[in-house]
């Protein structure tokens, strides 16, 4: 599945549980018609899927596809503890479609993970008007950390605070004369280690980051149709039209010129 796909799908969430286990806590065989995320917060449970056994444990992620035969146990049900939501998967175009991941991920315990599901317990169990959109966002939410950990690889939760301190000094002052020297200078760190921080925890330079943020705003304001090249680039940061050009086609693909109203 094309990852460009995924981030235009819509989840209808229509079951959700916070299953805490009793004494007798199994899952009988059934042929699924939805897609089961489950994320284990405790304990151990064996899941026979497609007639595979699975042993997952706190910290694991299951993702069985629609129309999967499943079936659960656990040796100490008593102790095993997820968070299970009954979802599909619709494209814009109204296409079902499915989650780019495997069956079981290692995934480890986040805190915030946590919160979120703890939130879309809330509002699954309250059912006040409106909670099918809230319950949908939140939902979206945990799908796009799972996402992150595992296919991004990029896990924005656990940056370094001052990185993401220095990312929203980016994102609202791209327009100025930023430099690296500035930018750490803002956080209190030395501009050779805030460099090499950055880096380390986004997986692209200053530079590039910046520059990313700065095109990304120019295509906006391209597209809106408000301002001709020239004032587009020196809006966004750029004193020279002819670099801003080069480099908008390198992310872009087209000059700024074509860019459509």
């Amino acid at each position: 599945m094309e990852l460009d796909i995924f981030k235009n799908s819509i989840p209808t969430v229509d079951y959700f549980n916070h299953r805490i286990s009793t004494p007798d806590w199994m899952i009988e065989y059934k042929r699924t018609n939805y897609i089961d995320m489950t994320y284990i917060v405790g304990g151990q449970a064996t899941y026979t899927i497609n007639r595979q056994k699975v042993l997952v444990e706190e910290g694991d992620l299951l993702c069985i596809p629609t129309g999967s035969e499943r079936s659960a146990t656990s040796s100490d049900p008593a102790k095993f503890e997820c968070y299970a939501a009954n979802f599909n998967l619709f494209t814009l175009t109204g296409e079902e479609t499915t989650v780019p991941l495997p069956v079981h991920s290692k995934v480890g315990i986040h805190n915030d993970l946590i919160s979120h599901y703890r939130k879309l317990n809330e509002e699954f169990l309250s059912k006040t008007q409106g909670y099918e959109m809230r319950v949908r966002a939140r939902f979206m939410l945990v799908m796009q950390r799972f996402m992150e950990i595992l296919v991004y690889e990029v896990d924005t939760y656990q940056f370094d605070p001052r990185v993401k301190q220095a990312i929203r000094y980016i994102t609202e002052n791209y327009a100025e004369h930023l430099t690296i020297s500035a930018v750490a200078s803002s956080v209190s760190l030395n501009p050779v280690y805030f460099g090499t921080l950055f880096k380390r925890e986004t997986r692209v330079t200053f530079r590039d980051y910046l520059n990313t943020i700065r095109i990304n705003q120019a295509e906006d304001l391209l597209r809106a149709g408000k301002m001709n090249v020239t004032e587009v680039a020196q809006h966004c940061g750029f004193t020279d039209v002819f670099y801003f050009s080069r480099l908008f086609k390198k992310h872009k693909g087209i000059p700024p010129s074509s860019v459509q109203i």
